[in-house]
Formats: structure tokens, sequence, C-alpha cells
């Protein structure tokens, strides 16, 4: 680890023990549960970013706080994304560690263009089957809760095999994600998701080079050969 490194790390906790502190004594008009939300957030997404397997049990507990937030916000589709994020992270957790071929790291790679034929399909059909849902139990913004919830859980699924496409699921999601929450005034979210955007931005800058230093530079390019996977990654995908 670095100096900057080191120096990032201690910055980003001194930031994250002013939110809570600040919080828990009411010296910030934030809610607990939306701070820790963030907090745990902001971590898990950064250890993703350096390919930190310990992204994992934080995302999880994140997946717990704003489990709590989202039902108090009456957006019903993420309350229950929260569940399956959990699921998701601990099936994520143990493919990280032990994915790869003999049950070793698993390493970065891409999704095939079959694999990403269906996984548009199913994310347009929940999306549509979600809308249609959301409407009739009087959800606060139906169609725009259903497609970041289909982005989510497309790009939550990506990330747990490590594929590099995930990052493009999330900044999308992101970006409604912003319009969203500012819709429904939780600010402190809102500015969640702005940094999480630009942190997957960095995210996948990051993989796509580790991605070219793995390979040796034959995936480098991430637009011009999309759907080209790793053989022993579109093996288990076939």
């Amino acid at each position: 680890m670095t100096n900057t490194e080191r120096l990032g790390y201690a910055i980003g906790t001194l930031l994250s023990l002013v939110l809570i502190v600040g919080s828990l004594l009411r010296r910030l008009p934030l809610d607990i549960t939306e701070v820790l939300g963030f907090v745990s957030g902001a971590w898990g997404v950064w250890l993703t970013v350096k390919e930190n397997v310990w992204n994992w049990p934080i995302g999880i507990a994140n997946s717990a706080f704003f489990l709590v937030l989202f039902v108090q916000g009456r957006l019903f589709a993420d309350s229950g994304l929260q569940i399956v994020y959990i699921v998701l992270g601990v099936l994520g957790w143990y493919w990280w560690l032990r994915g790869g071929a003999h049950k070793t790291a698993l390493p970065i790679a891409r999704i095939g263009p079959r694999h990403a034929a269906v996984l548009a399909l199913v994310i347009a059909t929940a999306t549509a089957i979600m809308t249609a849902g959301l409407a009739r139990v009087d959800d606060a913004a139906p169609f725009w809760d259903a497609l970041t919830t289909a982005l989510s859980l497309g790009a939550q699924y990506l990330l747990t095999r490590k594929l590099i496409e995930n990052w493009l699921l999330w900044i999308s999601a992101d970006v409604i994600y912003v319009v969203l929450y500012a819709y429904k005034g939780l600010y402190l979210t809102l500015f969640r998701y702005a940094i999480f955007f630009a942190m997957c931005v960095a995210g996948l800058v990051q993989w796509r080079a580790s991605l070219c230093v793995t390979r040796g530079g034959a995936d480098g390019a991430l637009v011009g050969k999309p759907g080209v996977a790793a053989p022993d990654m579109e093996a288990r995908r076939a």
C-alpha cells in the first residue's frame, strides 16, 4: 500500500467517524440509518474498486441499513433489492475467494455475447413486470424504481462473477438514482450516489487496467471487442 493510499484510508475513516458521531449526538441533521448506509456503502464500493474481497461483508451490512431506510421511504422495490443483495453478497464473497479454476481466487473477466443478450432480456422483462406491480401498490416512482432495481440486480450479479461490465450497469443506475433521490428528498443518499458514480468510473478504469495486465494486453480495449471472455470463464457459462 502506498503512502497516498494510506492517507486516503485515514481521511475516509475520519470523515466516516465525523458523520456517525455527528448524527448520534444530533450535531448533524442526518438520520443515523442513512449515515450508516452512506458510510458502509462508500467503503464497500471503494474496496470493490480496489478488488478487495472485504467489500462483501461491508456490502452485506450496507444492505441491512438501506433495507430499513427504503422501507421508511416507501421504495418497495429497493427494499426487496436489499434482501437479494444480502444473498448475492454471500455468494459473491465465496465466488471471489473460490470461484476461479481449481477453487482459486476469481479473476476479472468479460461477459460473453449470449450471456449479455440473456441478461439484457431479463432486465427489460423484470423492469416491465415490476413497474406494473409497483404502480398497483402506490410506489412513489414505479418505473424508475423498477428500472434501477433491475439494473442494480444485473450489476450485482455481474459483480459476483467479477465481470467488468458490472461497472457499466452501476454507472447507468447511479445516474437515475441521483434524480430519484432528489425527488424523494433523500439528499445524503443523493450525494452518496453522485460519489458512487465517480467511484464506478474509477472502478471501470482500474479493472480495465487489471484485465490488461492479466491478459497481457490482449483484451485491452473495453470497446472494440465486446463479448470476449477468459476461456475458463466462458466454458463455465456455456
